[in-house]
């Protein structure tokens, strides 16, 4: 199973998935095909049953029950884009074996280093092999990781007959890091009563809370005029957009936030003197204190209007909610993971998310989602790293949850 599961992320991550939010297709880019048809053959090279690509690019598959209990139809999802914020072009992966506990050299000549002084998470897993980046890009654990991890369960089950289960259905998604993953998520064609996104971060991670979220475009029209004789006709469209910016609590960003506290993250911001563009996105768990976050922006907008009137426009666009309001009526089903973890010897460490996962929209469509650890550290970025052990052990609680909900424990 290790050999399996850490071959199947070091081949997937030679695919560059990345998304594209400014794309107006589905899948957003159209090299994430390359990794689902590879996807697609593999599922049919098991001998799943029901594998379907559609052509919006969700891969859907089935690992029929092997017992004649009437067992509720389980899912898992994950998906197979990652994040523009760095590169996943030409990725070349490395194994730190039995990792020391010093800081890791990524590239020397770039004098890029994976530091415990940096990253103190490191230090948990002494002992450990880590699969790690050359520093000139991401990884893509997030969410190869979870792909490999959810292939490399089913593998298993279907090796150990003796492990008594229901249907599983599995599902690979593109563009879960632009906010599109389950927008054309057919959740009736997938026919699972409950599932789980593998696209957790650290082991024992399992999470059914996450921020509400929303996203802001300003503009703002300045007035450019000579700055020589500029006195009182001037109106630089970038000074008002810093002006906006001081209007907002300082103490509300993320690099000041932690646990449940929201926070207002400015994005994008170009332009000049004539006119300028911000881009913002809104965050909090709390959905009253999430609605006082948009009037605040929309009140902030209306004061740069009265001191420059008809200069500044605001769209403001909900993205997801909190899945905690569908999943914790239903809590055994986070109880079936919470014991798998504990089974197979991983401590349970439930929080909420500070983001957004692809259950919070599934969730909402009907398919109650919680989110469990794919194992990988560092998202999105160069120092980006996954221990090969917290793999297997996802694996193992994949295994584990379907046995669990097999026995109808």
């Amino acid at each position: 199973m290790k050999q399996t599961v850490v071959e199947r992320l070091l081949k997937y991550v030679k695919f560059d998935t990345e998304s594209d939010p400014e794309s107006e297709t589905t899948p957003s880019t159209a090299k994430q095909w390359d990794l689902l048809k590879e996807l697609d053959k593999e599922m049919k090279e098991m001998g799943l049953e029901d594998v379907s690509l559609d052509d919006k690019g969700y891969l859907m598959g089935t690992l029929p029950a092997n017992t004649d209990k009437d067992i509720p139809v389980i899912g898992f999802i994950a998906h197979v884009d990652t994040s523009s914020d760095m590169s996943g072009k030409n990725v070349n992966p490395r194994i730190v074996e039995n990792y020391d506990g010093n800081p890791i050299i990524l590239n020397k000549e770039l004098n890029i280093v994976l530091s415990p002084a940096d990253f103190p998470e490191l230090l948990n897993h002494k002992g450990e092999n880590l699969i790690v980046t050359d520093g000139t890009t991401l990884l893509g654990a997030d969410d190869k990781a979870g792909i490999a991890e959810i292939l490399t369960a089913i593998q298993y089950l279907q090796d150990h007959p003796e492990i008594k289960h229901g249907k599983i259905r599995i599902a690979f998604n593109p563009d879960e890091e632009i906010g599109r993953g389950a927008h054309h998520f057919d959740v009736e064609r997938f026919g699972a009563k409950w599932a789980y996104t593998m696209d957790g971060g650290e082991l024992g991670e399992l999470e059914y809370e996450n921020f509400n979220a929303a996203g802001a475009k300003i503009t703002i029209q300045g007035r450019n005029v000579h700055p020589g004789t500029a006195k009182n006709k001037m109106i630089n469209a970038l000074l008002v957009a810093n002006k906006l910016i001081s209007l907002l609590p300082s103490d509300q960003r993320p690099e000041h936030t932690e646990g449940y506290e929201g926070f207002f993250h400015l994005i994008g911001l170009n332009g000049t003197v004539d006119s300028a563009n911000m881009s913002y996105i809104i965050r909090d768990h709390d959905k009253q204190l999430f609605e006082h976050k948009k009037q605040l922006l929309k009140d902030a907008v209306d004061f740069i209007n009265k001191l420059y009137p008809g200069s500044t426009t605001i769209e403001i666009s909900d993205q997801y909610y909190n899945m905690r309001e569908k999943v914790e009526p239903l809590m055994y089903i986070i109880d079936y993971a919470y014991q798998a973890m504990e089974a197979v010897g991983v401590k349970p460490n439930v929080k909420a998310i500070r983001g957004g996962t692809d259950g919070s929209q599934l969730s909402f469509k009907g398919l109650p989602c919680p989110n469990i650890f794919a194992g990988g550290m560092n998202f999105h970025g160069r120092y980006e790293f996954v221990p090969i052990q917290s793999m297997e052990k996802a694996v193992d609680v994949i295994v584990k949850i379907a046995e669990l909900v097999g026995q109808g424990k």
